[in-house]
């Protein structure tokens, strides 16, 4: 046996293997790899090893422990002959797929490329250590081999000096998504994506059935869920609400902005809408239930309670150290807001002014004398005219006793603008 043999998942479906004698066992018909990292390697690259095969003699079809076969090249073709035949069990293996079930002619997910794309063959190294998936094939060559015209048509292609296009992507860079009629374990996939930037993984989300949607969805980790949901588009975000049970999507709500909750709540039917309110921890839930109840077309509803309200006397210096503590997101603190000793808004400060202001100096020797403000009732058409002129990121939105109420930010309001013009 060479040192290394290299081969393609498609070159071997359907091949007979054969005993050392010569005699015909059978056909090979998958491969099942195993996933699980050495101990204490969890960090180093995956690399998935052939434990079992699949294979249909007559009938009946086994499935044999795969170290007692070996892949030669006689000739320019590959031979697999069997030494001993042993039956082994998958579930001996706790993180395994099958390479022909699973993978090919599946979707999975480039990470690098940050899409889906659909496996047309898989390429495999048989080395002294063993067998082993190296790297996905999603090109046009991978896709001709499958259907076994590849090396006809390069022949046609030689005096022209064309190639097929073939694009491979190594197994450390890919994760398997359409697993959602099978019982394999998705730690690593799950993790992989995990690593993509929310809007990323929505327009991945998007792209997939309705059955893998809420699969890959229900994968990933609490934090990155309530991201990637509010980037996805309202239609698919309620097919997942609706598809995921109750108490899971009810945690993921409760990491999310207010405003977007309320959003889509009331996008749900009202008693689905009622049991995710109900399941939600009581502040997350009161906060939304309070956005819920302004009407479509006022301030309120499209404001956000998300904001940091600081004393007037405090210094920059304090003030800077106080939203250090808080760490709030960044999406959060366009400005902060200024209020008085009863709470109530006197103006806002914007981050940059507040970065190059002289940190011994107090906020209300800073801050704007003539701010901007709406009441959380006034029309929400009054908004735009007012962003506009004033050149504003976010407009802090008050009641008529000047208490705080929250922000709207001018992406919301751009939203609801185009929204409303789509449906004129």
């Amino acid at each position: 046996m060479t040192s290394q043999i290299t081969f393609y998942l498609s070159q071997i479906l359907g091949m007979k293997y054969i005993s050392d004698d010569g005699a015909v066992l059978g056909k090979i018909k998958d491969f099942l790899i195993d996933q699980t990292p050495l101990p204490g390697k969890e960090s180093d690259p995956i690399r998935p090893r052939v434990v079992a095969i699949r294979v249909k003699s007559g009938k009946e079809t086994r499935v044999l422990d795969f170290s007692s076969f070996e892949i030669k090249k006689f000739k320019r073709k590959l031979r697999i002959t069997c030494q001993e035949v042993h039956d082994i069990s998958p579930a001996d293996f706790q993180n395994c797929l099958w390479l022909a079930e699973n993978i090919q002619d599946k979707q999975i997910v480039d990470i690098n490329g940050r899409k889906l794309v659909r496996v047309n063959d898989i390429r495999l190294v048989m080395i002294p250590a063993g067998t082993y998936a190296i790297a996905v094939d999603v090109g046009i060559d991978g896709l001709l081999r499958r259907i076994g015209i590849g090396k006809p048509i390069q022949s046609v292609l030689d005096p022209f000096s064309v190639d097929i296009p073939g694009k491979f992507i190594l197994w450390d860079d890919i994760a398997a998504v359409d697993f959602s009629n099978s019982n394999i374990r998705l730690s690593k996939s799950s993790s992989k994506l995990n690593t993509l930037h929310p809007s990323d993984i929505a327009d991945i989300i998007e792209d997939l059935d309705k059955a893998s949607r809420t699969y890959v969805f229900a994968s990933l980790d609490e934090e990155t869920a309530a991201d990637v949901l509010e980037e996805l588009e309202p239609h698919v975000q309620i097919h997942i609400v609706e598809s995921l049970p109750v108490e899971k999507v009810a945690d993921v709500l409760e990491l999310m902005p207010a405003d977007e909750v309320a959003d889509l709540l009331d996008s749900l039917a009202d008693d689905t809408a009622e049991k995710l309110l109900d399941e939600m921890e009581k502040e997350s839930s009161e906060e939304v239930r309070e956005l819920l109840e302004y009407p479509s077309k006022v301030v309120g509803s499209l404001m956000t309670t998300d904001y940091y309200t600081f004393d007037e006397d405090l210094t920059v210096n304090e003030t800077l150290g106080e939203l250090r503590r808080q760490q709030p997101e960044p999406a959060h603190i366009y400005s902060i807001i200024v209020v008085d000793k009863h709470e109530r808004f006197l103006s806002s400060v914007s981050l940059g002014e507040l970065v190059i202001a002289d940190p011994a100096r107090q906020l209300k020797e800073i801050m704007n004398k003539h701010a901007v403000t709406v009441f959380d009732d006034d029309k929400v058409d009054s908004l735009a005219d007012l962003v506009s002129r004033y050149n504003l990121l976010a407009v802090p939105v008050i009641n008529k006793s000047r208490q705080m109420e929250g922000v709207v930010v001018v992406e919301d309001i751009v939203e609801d603008l185009l929204s409303r013009g789509k449906t004129r």
